[in-house]
């Protein structure tokens, strides 16, 4: 049977749950959650049937519109959390999520296009966005000693929904007659397996029992943690603690919240267009261009922990410099990029970079604005993503156009991604003075 105390955390007891366990559930709710980045998948798949004929800018729209209303959801779910707990929020999250993608799956025709962007996009997004923000803001309560790594693992679960989703979901659309006529109805049998992840995951969300702290260094030669020191990391520090409203007059706020969204304005435009970029550059296959986008879920998921634990090591600006640095380069030269081997590098850079982003600012906001209220600090502070979400996809689709220009299309993006990495130069921790 799975031990469900913690050995590690603080004055350990019967009642105190184990947080690896809490962990692992936060990664289930994730991988379910980052199915929406196969999205690329399906698109193609739409843009190429008879029965719906999509034109690339069409088929966009229900993704965009799923990214547009993860702020929606992570705004009320990190209010919700804050005042409610994380177990109901999440499994609330999970249901929406998962009946969102199920209803796209009764679209049968491009006269159906508003079942996708009804279902995939605004319910799917809602829901994406309560269920998204449960496990960041709960886990770095639970291991506020370890901040960058954790939140990094945690919605680096998220990039690896991907892996999983893109090629199954192409592996059905190949395998049957019926769903190549009909690729939607895949969400069927995608939500029902959505739904089962997200409530075993958002079963296990419990939040720490009041006065919890997690032990200091080893204190023998063994390496088993003793007891509680002096230097005890707790899951919380009043003196440091702002609330959202006080956040929200803070500059630092402003300034991570444009950070994150040029790194999703610049990651999210090949996301959104990796298939049909993979193909129209490349000269990629469906089946190879799927192959991609499900491999490129693994570099956007090591990215969100690897450029976490990173930033742990060299600091929280300094790897939002590279990490727009490298994406910014790396997008002005994949539509360059004619050898397939050269092209999933390049890929492979921007996708790392894309999830390191998401990997980092959960614990830079963390230590800029304390842990008490970090699901709704940073659950508003994912509006980034939404509007990076939209403008990314619909100016890189608007830039490529019917003609297929790659090159100006991913050169503009580039530029935009360089001159955003001046911000994190700028960008300073708040003093605790300016709380008031």
């Amino acid at each position: 049977m799975a031990n469900l105390t913690d050995s590690t955390a603080g004055p350990a007891t019967a009642r105190t749950p184990n947080r690896w366990l809490i962990l692992a559930g936060g990664l289930l709710v994730q991988l379910a959650l980052g199915g929406v980045y196969a999205w690329s998948t399906f698109a193609k798949a739409l843009q190429a049937e008879e029965s719906f004929g999509l034109s690339p800018m069409l088929a966009a729209i229900p993704f965009e519109v799923a990214i547009g209303m993860i702020f929606v959801g992570s705004f009320v779910g990190g209010r919700m959390q804050d005042k409610r707990g994380p177990r109901m929020v999440g499994l609330i999250g999970a249901v929406i999520y998962a009946a969102g993608i199920m209803i796209a799956s009764l679209a049968r025709s491009a006269d159906d296009l508003w079942l996708l962007i009804l279902g995939y996009g605004v319910i799917g997004g809602i829901g994406l966005g309560v269920a998204y923000i449960v496990p960041i803001a709960l886990l770095q309560q639970w291991f506020p000693d370890k901040r960058g790594l954790i939140t990094g693992i945690a919605v680096g679960g998220f990039g690896f929904g991907a892996v999983i989703t893109s090629p199954a979901a192409q592996a059905l659309i190949s395998g049957s007659t019926d769903f190549q006529q009909y690729p939607t109805k895949v969400f069927l049998y995608l939500g029902i397996a959505y739904l089962i992840a997200g409530l075993l995951g958002a079963a296990t969300f419990v939040p720490p029992p009041a006065g919890y702290a997690v032990p200091g260094t080893p204190t023998s030669d063994s390496g088993d943690v003793a007891g509680p020191t002096p230097e005890v990391v707790t899951a919380g520090d009043p003196t440091r603690d702002y609330t959202q409203a006080q956040a929200l007059r803070t500059p630092q706020w402003y300034l991570l919240t444009a950070i994150l969204a040029i790194a999703v304005i610049g990651g999210i435009s090949l996301v959104s267009q990796a298939a049909s970029t993979a193909s129209g550059v490349a000269g990629f296959s469906p089946a190879a261009a799927a192959t991609l986008v499900g491999i490129m879920g693994l570099f956007n998921g090591g990215g969100r922990m690897g450029w976490a634990a990173l930033s742990d090591k060299i600091g929280r600006m300094p790897s939002f410099v590279a990490i727009l640095v490298i994406l910014g380069v790396s997008l002005i030269l994949i539509p360059r990029a004619t050898s397939p081997a050269l092209f999933y590098v390049l890929a492979a850079l921007i996708y790392l970079c894309y999830g390191g982003a998401f990997g980092t600012m959960p614990s830079t906001a963390g230590d800029f604005f304390g842990l008490k209220n970090a699901g709704s600090i940073y659950g508003l502070m994912l509006i980034a993503w939404s509007i990076g979400g939209v403008v990314g996809p619909l100016l890189i689709s608007a830039l490529i156009g019917t003609e297929g220009n790659y090159v100006r299309a991913y050169t503009v993006v580039g530029v935009l991604t360089l001159v955003g990495a001046i911000l994190p130069f700028i960008t300073k921790r708040p003093r605790t003075a300016d709380r008031t």
